[in-house]
């Protein structure tokens, strides 16, 4: 898990091997759909999160549909984002388990304290929680995301615009200076004097 102080003393990465373990432990496959829509899938939760429903997924075309309370009153009431393989797997998992003809991915959970019970699960994990726990997992998907793809189509897959994605949601992490001190970037002329 990283600290980013340059967007803010609340914004944390969170690493692979952190949702790994966090994932583990995790009481049933409806809890873990909650970390994998926000980690994996980089959708708001809880409130894009429980209103999604199995016909909402294109398992074909392997994508899914999010609609956005937020974002509807931009205009945008929906967006497709696509159905990330870490995602695929346990929501797949999650649908073998389903009760037929539910309509809703999330059926339990509904009405509880979510922070209070993810905290919970943490320490349960050995993890340390961290402040805003969604919009963090959330986060560092979108880090991850534009690390990979242009800005404007990350932003158009998580529902958020390229400004609002630098001043809320992406971080910097140690990876991008384990990158930085091992590339070389041509063009780049270390310690130059100009005069």
């Amino acid at each position: 898990m990283i600290d980013s102080e340059q967007n803010g003393e609340r914004l944390r990465f969170i690493d692979q091997e952190t949702i790994a373990k966090v994932l583990q432990a995790w009481p049933d496959c409806q809890w873990r759909v909650f970390v994998a829509w926000a980690r994996f899938g980089g959708v708001g939760t809880p409130s894009e999160t429980l209103g999604l429903r199995w016909g909402d997924i294109d398992w074909d075309q392997n994508r899914f549909t999010v609609t956005s309370p937020k974002t509807n009153k931009q205009g945008k009431p929906w967006r497709i984002v696509p159905l990330f393989p870490e995602l695929r797997e346990i929501l797949a998992e999650a649908f073998d388990l389903a009760p037929d003809r539910a309509e809703f991915v999330i059926t339990r959970y509904r009405n509880d304290n979510l922070r209070t019970q993810f905290n919970r699960i943490l320490k349960r994990a050995g993890v340390t929680p961290w402040p805003k726990p969604f919009q963090n997992l959330r986060s560092s998907r979108e880090t991850e995301l534009a690390n990979a793809f242009p800005l404007h189509v990350v932003s158009e897959w998580l529902g958020n615009t390229p400004s609002i994605a630098m001043k809320h949601y992406l971080t910097t992490t140690d990876d991008h200076f384990q990158r930085a001190i091992a590339d070389s970037f041509s063009g780049a002329t270390v310690g130059a004097v100009h005069s």
